[in-house]
């Protein structure tokens, strides 16, 4: 029997997936993208974070009978509300063999899988038989800007992706908006090119820029240093996303929002 490291499982979770959702956040990531906001998702194993009400450990192992027990305790609720379980992280392909066999253990929910698509061919593969929608992060097309920006190459990341359309899968690409990086009209452009025929798409999804992207680091005893001007306007634009007829979806923002002015 396979066992975990989870850092958090957020009950009621409205935005990770259809319907009323639990979220299993899972520990370990391949990317430092310059924006994390879940740092204490880096590293596989449980660590301390300090914090006003004092220390606590991040970080909790569970075996895969133990972590499906306690999600289907909350099975007829879920289903009931049109929901399932959503496995994110940190990275969960990093453990793909632990959230395949507790979806074997799972009490009929549907499930989401929230990646970045870091991971190797054989741990998609694996999830991909066991996952009803992935949510799949696409950041930067360019290569150079995205090491830049993430401290990894994205070959692997657009090789499973196609991979992953190839299997029959169906997923919703996630654009995490960062101004001045990610949010420029080549950039987006770029990734609206990437997913146009991919066959399983449902849509893609802009997701503004987290205002607490720094807020947890000091309690790890890190830096919060981003590589970009974190006060510059957010550019939402969804016209490249259009005029290619992919559908495409913006999430709310609490950003002043500059929006493309015609040429």
């Amino acid at each position: 029997m396979k066992s975990g490291v989870v850092f958090d499982i957020r009950e009621f979770a409205l935005h990770d997936g259809p319907g009323i959702r639990t979220t299993v956040f899972l520990k370990g990531c391949p990317l430092r993208c310059s924006w994390c906001h879940n740092p204490d998702g880096w590293i596989r194993d449980p660590q301390i974070i300090h914090g006003q009400a004092g220390d606590r450990l991040i970080g909790k192992d569970y075996t895969s009978e133990e972590l499906a027990a306690l999600l289907n305790e909350q099975a007829d609720i879920l289903r009931a509300n049109e929901g399932g379980v959503t496995f994110s992280g940190g990275e969960p392909l990093e453990q793909a063999e632990f959230v395949t066999e507790v979806c074997d253990r799972l009490d009929n929910l549907h499930i989401v899988f929230d990646t970045s698509g870091d991971g190797t061919e054989t741990a998609l593969r694996l999830v991909a038989e066991k996952v009803d929608l992935f949510y799949y992060d696409l950041k930067l097309i360019d290569s150079t800007a995205h090491r830049h920006f993430t401290g990894a190459d994205n070959a692997p990341i657009l090789s499973n992706l196609r991979l992953l359309s190839s299997l029959g899968a169906s997923f919703v690409i996630r654009v995490p908006l960062v101004p001045g990086v990610t949010d420029t009209d080549e950039n987006l452009n770029a990734i609206a090119e990437t997913v146009r025929n991919l066959p399983g798409l449902v849509r893609v999804d802009l997701l503004p820029y987290n205002r607490a992207a720094g807020g947890k680091y000091s309690n790890l005893g890190l830096k919060f240093c981003p590589l970009y001007d974190e006060q510059r306007e957010l550019r939402l634009n969804a016209e490249p996303f259009e005029r290619h007829r992919v559908p495409v979806r913006i999430a709310a923002s609490d950003m002043p929002i500059r929006k493309p002015v015609p040429a």
